[in-house]
C-alpha cells in the first residue's frame, strides 16, 4: 500500500508524491459503534502503539485514532522494490533498554544488520570544509571525532559523568541545570582555542546532525544527555545511534505491535482521523475529529508531539506550564534525503561537508537490489533545504558531498518541517525548555494523559523513549481503571 506521505524521484518519472509503506494499515478503520471506549489513545506512533496494546492486554476496550494513513509516527519506512528506505527514526541498539525488551517480545534479536560496511569499496572518510577538502581513512574519522567531541563535553573533567551520573533524571545532580542556559554555540565559544580547525568542523556537524537545529537554539545539556546515554564516549555514539537498523525496515518492527493489539479483539481504530477538541470533565474525556465525529472514553492518552499539541484545543485549557512549553516548542527541522546512486564502491563511504552544503553529514547505509549503493544523508536548520520545492538543489547537495556521488538514480524523503502533524523531526530541546518545563510537558490534565518520546527521561525523541512513555502511560490507565476502588471496571 502507498502513504499519502513522502516523495520519492527518479530521472524517469520525476518526482512523485507519496511512497509505499508497509505501515498503511487496511482496511483505515474499523469502526463499528459509537459506545464509550475504555481510553482512547490518539496517535499510532510507537508511543500509542506500546499504549494500546498494552491496554487491550490488560482488558480495555481501546480507540485508537491517528492522523496519518499509516503507523510509525515520525519512525517509518517506505518499501520500494523490496528495499526499505528509513524515513524518519531509524537505528535501534541493545543498551536501549525498552526497544531491545520490544525485539525480544517479537522474536526480532535477528532480524538486524549493521549500516557500515567497510569490506569493500572506496573505504574511506571526507572531510569537505570550509577551507579544504580532505580524504582520511576511518580510523581517522573516528580519532578527530571522538578527539573534538571529547573536549566538547569535557566540562567537569570526565567528560560529563560527573554534572550527568544517572542520564535517566539529568537534574539528578544540580550542577547539570547550568548547562540547559548554554547553546551549542556558547560551549562552541568557550573551547574555540582548543579545537583545531577540523575537529571543529567535525564537532559542529555532528552535533548538528543530533539536533536537526542550529549551533545557537539548541540546548547543550540535551547534547550532554545524549553522550550520557551513549556510555559517555563516541563510540558509543556511533553504536547506539547510527549502527544497527531493521533488515525489513521500521515499519515491519511497528506491525508487530499493531496485531498483537489487534488479535485481542477489544481495538478499535480509524486511520486519517485527525482531532479538533478534547474535553475532559470528572466523568471521562471526548474527543472530536476534524470531520465533526465525537467518541468518548474514560480516559485519553495523547501522545501528539510537542510542536503540534497547539493544534488541538483543549477544554478546559491546558495549565500555563504545558501551554508555554507547546509555545516554545523544539528546534529540530532536520532533513533527511536517500539517495541511491549507481556507484558500488561507496557502500564503505562517509562525509562531512560542513558548513557550506545543504547536506552535512552522509553516510554510505546499504545495497539496493539492483545493486546501487544507498546513501543516506542529512541537513540541519542551519542550511535547511525543502527538497521538494526544488529537487535541481537537493540533486547538486548530494552530488557536493563526494565528487564520486554522481549517476543518482532515486532520491527519497519525507518533509517533516512541512508534515502538519509533526512541525519538525525527532525531538531536540532549545536551551531552557527542560529545566523549566520537563515536567510540566509530562503533566496529566485530568483524564487526559499525555505520553511522547518527546518528554521521556531516559532516550527522549528516540524509539526507545516512545516506548518508555506508552509503557508508562498505559500502566497508569490500567492501574486507575482495573484497580481503582469507585471506578467503572471494564468488561472482561
Amino acid at each position: 500500500m502507498t502513504s499519502r506521505d513522502g516523495f520519492s524521484w527518479t530521472p524517469q518519472e520525476g518526482l512523485k508524491p507519496g511512497v509505499p509503506s508497509l505501515g498503511v494499515i487496511q482496511p483505515p478503520t474499523n469502526i463499528t459503534s459509537t459506545a464509550k471506549y475504555d481510553l482512547i489513545v490518539v496517535g499510532a506512533g510507537y508511543c500509542g502503539l506500546t499504549a494500546t496494546r498494552d491496554a487491550t492486554l490488560a482488558g480495555l476496550n481501546v480507540l485508537l485514532l491517528e492522523a496519518r494513513d499509516r503507523i510509525g509516527g515520525r519512525s517509518w519506512s517506505s518499501n520500494i522494490g523490496g528495499y526499505p528506505f528509513e524515513m524518519g527514526g531509524t537505528w535501534v541498539h541493545w543498551h536501549q533498554p525498552h526497544v531491545w525488551r520490544e525485539i525480544s517480545r517479537y522474536g526480532l534479536s535477528t532480524a538486524l544488520e549493521s549500516s557500515f560496511d567497510f569490506s569493500r569499496g572506496v573505504n574511506h572518510f571526507r572531510l569537505n570544509s570550509a577551507t579544504s577538502s580532505t580524504t582520511r581513512s576511518h580510523d581517522d574519522e573516528d580519532k578527530l571525532l571522538a578527539s573534538g567531541l571529547e573536549k566538547f563535553v569535557n566540562v567537569d573533567g570526565a567528560h560529563g559523568r560527573n554534572i550527568m551520573p544517572q542520564p535517566h533524571d539529568i537534574f539528578h545532580n544540580e550542577q547539570s541545570r547550568v548547562f540547559d542556559s548554554m547553546s551549542a554555540q556558547d560551549r562552541l565559544d568557550q573551547i574555540a582555542n582548543d579545537l583545531t580547525p577540523d575537529e571543529r568542523t567535525t564537532v559542529e556537524a555532528f552535533v548538528l546532525l543530533c539536533s536537526g537545529g542550529t549551533l545557537s537554539n539548541m540546548s547543550f545539556l540535551e547534547f550532554l544527555h545524549w553522550w550520557a546515554l551513549c556510555g559517555f564516549t563516541y563510540q558509543g555514539c556511533l553504536d547506539m545511534l547510527i549502527t544497527y537498523k531493521f533488515r525489513q525496515g521500521q515499519s515491519s518492527f511497528a506491525r508487530h505491535f499493531f496485531q498483537e493489539a489487534s488479535k485481542t479483539g477489544r481495538l478499535s481504530y480509524s486511520f486519517s482521523t485527525p482531532l479538533a477538541s478534547i474535553e475532559n470533565s470528572s466523568t471521562g474525556v471526548s474527543v472530536t475529529t476534524r470531520a465533526g465525529a465525537t467518541f468518548t472514553a474514560s480516559r485519553i492518552i495523547c501522545t501528539v508531539p510537542l510542536n503540534v499539541l497547539g493544534t488541538i484545543r483543549f477544554d478546559p485549557p491546558l495549565a500555563k506550564g504545558k501551554q508555554e512549553a507547546i509555545g516554545i516548542g523544539h528546534v529540530n527541522q532536520c532533513v533527511k534525503v536517500h539517495a541511491e546512486i549507481k556507484n558500488k564502491d561507496m557502500r564503505s563511504w562517509s562525509g562531512i561537508t560542513h558548513p557550506h552544503n545543504k547536506l552535512v553529514y552522509a553516510i554510505g547505509d546499504g545495497t539496493t537490489p539492483s545493486g546501487n549503493t544507498h546513501i543516506v544523508c542529512f541537513g540541519a536548520a542551519q542550511n535547511h533545504i525543502q527538497a521538494e520545492e526544488d529537487i535541481e538543489q537537493t540533486i547538486n547537495a548530494v552530488e557536493a558531498l563526494a565528487p564520486e556521488m554522481r549517476d543518482i538514480q532515486r532520491l527519497v524523503f519525507h518533509n517533516w518541517a512541512k508534515d502538519e502533524f509533526a512541525k519538525g523531526a525527532w525531538f531536540f530541546s532549545p536551551p531552557r525548555l527542560l529545566a523549566d518545563h520537563l515536567d510540566d510537558m509530562r503533566a496529566r490534565h485530568g483524564n487526559v494523559l499525555f505520553a511522547n518520546s518527546d518528554w521521556a527521561v531516559g532516550w527522549r525523541s528516540f524509539i526507545d523513549g516512545a516506548i518508555e512513555e506508552g509503557t508508562r502511560a498505559a500502566a497508569e490507565v490500567v492501574s486507575e481503571l482495573l484497580n481503582e476502588p469507585g471506578v467503572a471496571r471494564p468488561n472482561l
